[in-house]
Formats: structure tokens, sequence, C-alpha cells
């Protein structure tokens, strides 16, 4: 669901706070999303802005987010003229879905001038517009033609019109309700959520006044859930069940991070999703014709038979036949032998050795491919599995190990480095003085367990199921951080959804590289097993950092 009118307010209330506030650096994250650094007088903040249709928002975020090097033309506009600005004010009118930031700035002449940055947040048309100081439009995220709209053309140039009021009545202002007709009808700022919210708690005996009350009054963020849907408002939605509360902004972010996380990541990977599936497929497929073929391959000695059989013959004649029974003199049974019609008794026989001997070779060699392919299906399950919890960065190191296997060609743009990190983003925790490693992809596995991890840290790995390599760094493993590391392992796998999931755990000096194997197998030599039940809920307990 979206945001409305009055939590837009609620939101707008803290950025307000933080005005005025100079804006830093802009970056467009995704097609839909654009960063503000801002700085503040007593410190520095991020400002969110996502116009997608369906998770349009505006935040002041704590993620951190992924920031391409090559900024898009709208952001080059952007930077040419908003960095450095003052926010001065943020404005919201009518408690409507839109608001527009105060900027105050210097033109080329050093004279002071104001434009505004208009923010409208209403689903599919949501979009940020820049419109200068004699009301006409700089640019917009979303450009709208005279033929899409000509009633409200979003064009450069053109004159910019503010969306149309919808004259309805201001909660704020205590007024008189009709109980006949639906809230959301009467009072601005008002979702369909929201009404039916407010209309149960006064059939429940509650006044309209005194949730105006609770909604002015509140900072924080209940999120409910109900037929595996989310909804969420500033207030508790007693009208579906219990509520899970969180400060606003971050309750914001904790919605929406990584819903866009996903959209971000195919926007960037492109057709990584793709190629992972279609790799699965053709290797299945691939897996059923040669276990077909070393079927048929071990079955070489009956085509021996037949050509010693119409060699032994040397009184039949074979051409224009399709097949013959000939008795077979070891067990006296009568064998059906196909022949080739165009050919004679010598020919037929010769051209049955000559397939016996080539499925006999063939046999070892389509053992040795049956192997690769089943290695293949691994690894690509392995890689399907990761693309469902990996975040931006995950994915780049994933497009690149595809690219290092011959697997994709360099056509994906991934960002340039200009400073190359030691290691990948690799995540980590930290509890009672030790920090807890994993990795999200291979990668990251394959770094953290035979470059970062010493002898004496502990690993943890769902047993036999795809997962991350979990490092304990620690000299003491009590039951706490097994208990932390084996849930991480399990929510980090395939198994994640699963119950009483097999975590092995031992010390990283009992694991070898596999000689061969794909980029981030080991073995272990010996091993304890713990069994536990995934809880997500626990892990969020701790705040998630990364390697750098």
């Amino acid at each position: 669901m979206a945001l409305d009118g009055i939590m837009l307010n609620k939101l707008l209330i803290d950025i307000k706070d933080i005005c005025p506030c100079r804006i830093n650096k802009i970056y467009k994250i995704s097609n839909t999303e654009l960063l503000f650094h801002l700085k503040t007088n007593k410190d520095k903040k991020t400002l969110m802005i996502s116009c997608h249709p369906l998770y349009n928002r505006i935040n002041i975020t704590k993620k951190n987010y992924s920031t391409p090097e090559e900024p898009s033309n709208f952001v080059m506009l952007l930077r040419k003229h908003l960095e450095g600005a003052i926010i001065q004010d943020v404005v919201q009118k009518d408690l409507d879905r839109w608001c527009y930031f105060v900027l105050n700035m210097r033109n080329n002449l050093g004279d002071k001038i104001e434009k505004k940055l208009y923010i409208e947040l209403m689903g599919k048309y949501a979009n940020v517009i820049l419109v200068d100081e004699n009301n006409k439009i700089i640019d917009a995220l979303k450009r709208i033609p005279p033929f899409e709209n000509n009633k409200r053309t979003i064009q450069q140039g053109s004159l910019f019109s503010e969306v149309e009021p919808q004259n309805k009545l201001n909660p704020f202002e205590y007024p008189i309700i009709n109980r006949e007709i639906s809230l959301t009808k009467q009072l601005a700022g008002f979702s369909p959520l929201l009404s039916k919210e407010i209309e149960y708690r006064i059939n429940n005996g509650e006044s309209f006044t005194n949730v105006i009350d609770e909604i002015k009054k509140s900072n924080s963020l209940y999120i409910s859930f109900k037929d595996k849907e989310e909804f969420f408002h500033c207030i508790e939605l007693k009208h579906i069940n219990s509520s899970k509360k969180y400060e606003l902004h971050d309750g914001i972010d904790v919605l929406y991070y990584h819903k866009e996380e996903k959209d971000r990541i195919k926007q960037i990977a492109g057709d990584l999703f793709k190629i992972v599936k279609r790799e699965l497929k053709h290797q299945s497929l691939k897996l059923v014709k040669l276990e077909n073929s070393l079927e048929e391959s071990l079955d070489c000695e009956k085509w021996k038979l037949y050509g010693d059989l119409l060699y032994t013959y040397n009184n039949i004649e074979t051409k224009g036949k399709t097949f013959i029974e000939l008795e077979n003199f070891e067990d006296l049974k009568v064998i059906k032998i196909p022949l080739d019609e165009k050919l004679d008794r010598k020919s037929n026989a010769k051209k049955m050795f000559q397939k016996y001997e080539k499925l006999k070779k063939g046999k070892i060699h389509l053992e040795k491919q049956i192997e690769i392919c089943k290695d293949e299906i691994e690894y690509f399950t392995g890689i399907n599995q990761q693309l469902e919890l990996i975040n931006v960065n995950d994915a780049k190191e994933i497009i690149q190990e595809l690219i290092n296997g011959g697997y994709i060609k360099k056509a994906f743009k991934t960002q340039k480095k200009h400073k190359k990190e030691k290691y990948p983003s690799i995540s980590y925790i930290e509890t009672n003085g030790s920090k807890i490693y994993f990795g999200k992809n291979n990668i990251q596995n394959e770094t953290l367990t035979f470059k970062i991890a010493k002898k004496h840290n502990y690993f943890f790995h769902t047993k036999e199921i795809h997962g991350s390599h979990v490092i304990v760094e620690t000299d003491n493993l009590s039951e706490e951080l097994i208990r932390l590391a084996a849930n991480i392992a399990a929510l980090y796998s395939k198994a994640k959804y699963s119950s009483s999931v097999p975590v092995d755990y031992t010390q990283v000096k009992n694991l070898k590289k596999i000689p061969g194997a794909k980029i981030g197998k080991v073995s272990i030599n010996s091993y304890k097993t713990i069994y536990i039940d995934p809880n997500e809920e626990e892990l969020e307990k701790y705040t998630i950092l990364n390697l750098h």
C-alpha cells in the first residue's frame, strides 16, 4: 500500500525540523529513486525520494545504498542547479500526497533566487519536478507530453501548474463529520485504511477528537499483517490485529528497502535472473539426454553379439530386410537383430562392431559429462538461491563471477571502481566481543573462508543445502554463539523457510578446498551438527555491518 496524505504530513514534520539544510550531493540509485545527502546545522542526513508506482515515498533513511558512478541526465541537471542550494522549507498543501521544497541559491550573477522542487507521490503518477523562479519547469524525472495529458503538461519550459485541490476538510481542525459518508470522501489526507481504522475506533467508544490527537502526537509507524499483506500507519491498526511498532522513518525503510532492492538488482543486473534460470533448464535437459545415451552405451555388448552372429551365419542375405531373427549358440534363444536394408550381411556386421566400439569408448566420456552436468546444475541452483537474498553489491559480484567463469560475456554495465577493494562486501554482526561474518554469494564465501578466516575460527554451513559460509571469529565458542551462527547459516540458505534445519560446524582448520570444484565449495573432515529453526526476528536485534 502507498502513503496517504496524513502519513506524508508526519514524515514532512521531521524533514521540516532539519531545515534549513544544504544539499551536498544528489544520486539516482535506480530508475525511480533519488538520494539527497544533506548537511544540517548539527549533522548529516540522507533523504530518500522514491517515485516507484507501488513504493513511492519520502523519508530520512539510515540505509546504505549503492550509488552508480555514471549519473543520469536528470541527476546531472539536478546537481547543476541544486548542489549547494539551501532547503529553506518544506510545504504540503491541503494534506494532499504532494509537497515542494523551497530552495534558496544564487544564480550566475550572484543574485539570490528561489526555486522549487515538487515531489508528487501519487502512485503511477509519482514524479519529481524542478521549477525555476519564474514558475517554469526546468525538468522532471518523468516527462508528460501534451498528447498524454493536455490539462497538465510536464515538459521542459512549460509553465508549472500544481495538482488541483480536492477541497476536503482538514481533520486536524476537528471538523464535524458525517457518519453516513466515508471519511475518505470528507477528510483531506485520509486513505481507505485510515478511514476504516477511525470508524472502527469510533464504533468501539473512542472519540474522533482523541484519535486525531493520537495521530498528531505520533512519531511511530505501526505495521500489521493480514493474509500475508502488510498494512501500516502512524497509529496502531486495531481493526486488523496486533501491530509491530517502529520509529517513523526507520519503519518506512523496513517496509520498502528490500522490496525496491529487488527492482534495483533487476535494473543493474539486467537479465541475470533469466540467464541463471536458462542455464538451469539447459543443464537439466542436457542431463536427461546424457543419461539416456549412457543407458544405451551400457548395453553396448548386444551390438558385439549382433555382429558375431551375422558373421557366424554366413549363408544368410540381409539386403532389403529391416531385421532378422537368429539363434544364439550360447543360450539357444532367438535374437531379433535390426538391419540396414541397403547393406549386405558383412556390411551390417561391420556396422554393428563400429557401433559397439563407439558406445564402449563413449561410456567413459558420458560418465564424465554427466558428472560435469550435475556439478553445473548444483552450481546454478546455488546461484539461483543466492539471488533471493542479495543486495545490489552482491549482484555485481555474481555478475563478475559468471563473467570470470565464461558463462556470460562482459556486456553488463557494472560500476567502475576507482579504488580496488581488498575484499568483497562481506556482512557481519558483533556480539559480546565476537564477530560473525557471513557471505551471500560464492565470491564472498570463498574470500571469507580462505582469506579472512583464521584456522582457529569456526565455520558454519547448512548440511548438504546451498547456503552462506558463516565464520565466527572467536576462540571460545559458547552455546549462544553456536545458536546465533547456526541461525544465520539457516536464514541465508535454501532452507530459510524450513524448520529443524541441520547446520554443520567445525574449526576452519578442518576445511579443505575440493580440487577442480566450483568457487566456494569445501569439504569437511570432522564436524558437529546442530538443528535450528530459522528465526529472522532474532537476527533483527543486531546491526548488520559491511567489511568495507
